[in-house]
């Protein structure tokens, strides 16, 4: 079949310019965006990356960019969603069994702890690049409202490898359900790159690569994961794979390879969605006009300041100031009356307070969208009381709470289960008890993220709330009956997790049990101290005892 003839190969790359006009409204407001908040991407979705696939890198684009405010403030979300999702310095996500009898069992428990350390190791290990693609991922997803992250094994050693992949060159659909099961993502590679990655690229770009002035020419690329319409369970090669995968050639048409997945190795986080749309709002989206304002409100005063600081004269017209001098020290003759009033003034240049007035109402909106202002709160506030500090995170927590559960849900939910995915495939996982096979229990993942915690905060603020007032009921009347109702035991292990307190830092159910023990047993030895002289006095007031000392 000659080049261009497969028809796979017409299906996926007719599809593909659909999707590129379906989503046409969506790039403009990206283009906006971008020119405000991430000048590097300006022309990028309107030329499908071609902008600096075919140009120079590193060109500056920041012209229409007078305040940096924008800029800032999606940097700064990413900084807080990496903080309270993946923070780097704990383990933020936990595999565990479903069934609540089997997770009381030592063995599951042993096996699920090596699971989650080993996934752990493998995620930050250097070659995998975690932390720098999900920082990716984090700044998309503010400043466009969605970003995407693939992962799959490294190309010469076991492990985890994640890519994230810049929005304009992905595309998504989702299936009856809303959830992302296929994507479509054209890039770009030099003809020398594409005869290392591909063996049978066409024959142009081979010719390209061998020479010399062409082996850095670019062609583009597609790759297409979509869920396997001839899907067999069991079988096995690509049928018994539940998604299909191509890469083919744009620039001449060939397909380059077919092969499979048995998971969907795309992660999606979209911050908001409308209804019936595919792609998701983000903060930027939500607050361009505000943030355009500002920018043009910016633009104004600093021109208003520079009337100010080097302000335009008006001179009187008579032909005596010809030669007026701005100059330091400088004398000019005749610009004044004889009777003392100037011949020369200041066209008045306005209020630049209100225009920085203005720019701050603006700049409170654009920080509250991007989570900024929401996180100052304990920082500006240091003095707080334990309660105050519980009832600002509940607080937080119910703003949180549609980002949280979305961003557990959809991204790193299906994120987790790739990532077991290909490391069962390689063998590095543990073997499961036969306990855990047997009872055919399926896992869940348990998050312990910042967020999370901030997401259980209800609780705890309800707890320290209600006993508050029943300590201070107790101290008014002197009835500590009120108190009798908090079972502190059930509670304080539960608030120490909420709180984030590392286990190392806490005692165990047994050391709590053997500490009280011997505190029972040293008061009991007080006791027994302090009521000897007591009891020696009453025995020898007793007869039995008197008469027995007279005999003596």
């Amino acid at each position: 079949m000659a080049e261009g003839e497969n028809p796979k190969l017409k299906y996926h790359i007719q599809r593909l310019g659909t999707l590129r006009t379906e989503r046409s409204s969506f790039n403009a407001q990206w283009e906006e965006a971008a020119a405000l908040l991430m000048p590097a991407h300006v022309g990028q979705f309107v030329s499908y990356g071609a902008t600096v696939a075919l140009g120079q890198q590193g060109q500056k684009n920041t012209d229409l960019q007078y305040d940096a405010t924008a800029a800032l403030a999606a940097m700064r979300f990413m900084a807080v969603m990496e903080s309270l999702a993946t923070p780097r310095n704990q383990r933020w996500g936990y595999i565990t069994t479903a069934d609540k009898t089997l997770k009381r069992n030592r063995r599951v428990r042993e096996f699920f702890d090596q699971v989650n350390d080993r996934l752990f190791s493998y995620r930050y290990r250097p070659i995998a690049n975690f932390t720098g693609n999900m920082q990716q991922t984090y700044h998309s997803s503010g400043i466009y409202g969605n970003g995407s992250i693939f992962v799959d094994a490294p190309d010469k050693s076991k492990g985890l490898r994640y890519r994230n992949a810049f929005l304009g060159e992905t595309y998504f659909v989702t299936d009856h359900a809303g959830i992302v099961d296929t994507m479509y993502r054209p890039f770009w590679r030099t003809a020398r790159q594409a005869v290392q990655e591909f063996p049978n690229v066409p024959e142009a770009i081979r010719l390209a690569a061998s020479s010399a002035t062409e082996s850095e020419r670019k062609f583009q690329f597609l790759h297409v994961v979509t869920p396997r319409d001839d899907f067999t369970p069991g079988l096995l090669g690509d049928q018994g794979k539940l998604y299909s995968s191509f890469y083919m050639a744009l620039e001449p048409q060939a397909m380059l390879s077919e092969g499979g997945y048995n998971s969907f190795p795309w992660a999606v986080t979209r911050y908001t969605q409308a209804s019936g749309e595919d792609y998701g709002r983000g903060p930027a989206q939500w607050v361009l006009p505000a943030i355009k304002l500002l920018n043009e409100e910016k633009h104004t005063v600093i021109k208003q300041g520079h009337r100010i600081t080097d302000p335009v004269l008006l001179i009187h017209d008579n032909g005596v100031l010809d030669g007026f001098s701005m100059r330091a020290g400088a004398k000019n003759i005749g610009g004044m009356t004889a009777d003392g009033k100037p011949l020369v003034g200041v066209l008045p240049a306005g209020n630049i307070a209100i225009g920085e007035k203005m720019m701050e109402m603006e700049r409170s909106v654009i920080n509250d969208a991007f989570l900024v202002s929401l996180f100052q709160i304990l920082v500006e506030n240091p003095q707080m009381t334990a309660t105050e500090v519980l009832e600002r995170t509940r607080e937080k927590g119910m703003l949180l709470a549609p980002t949280a559960g979305r961003f557990q849900d959809e991204f790193l939910g299906p994120l987790i289960a790739r990532e077991l995915e290909v490391l069962f495939m390689q063998g590095l996982l543990p073997e499961p008890p036969p306990i855990l096979v047997q009872s055919g229990s399926e896992y869940t993942i348990e998050y312990d993220s910042p967020m999370s915690r901030i997401q259980k905060a209800e609780g705890a603020s309800g707890f320290t709330r209600t006993l508050q007032m029943a300590a201070e009921y107790a101290n008014m009347t002197q009835d500590p009956s009120p108190l009798d109702h908090f079972n502190f035991d059930a509670a304080m292990p539960d608030l120490l997790d909420q709180s984030g307190a590392p286990v190392a830092w806490t005692r165990s159910a047994e050391d709590v049990a053997a500490r009280r023990k011997e505190r029972s047993d040293a008061a009991q030895a007080q006791q027994v101290i302090q009521a000897a002289p007591g009891a020696a006095a009453l025995l020898k007031a007793m007869p039995g005892a008197a008469k027995g000392g007279r005999g003596a």
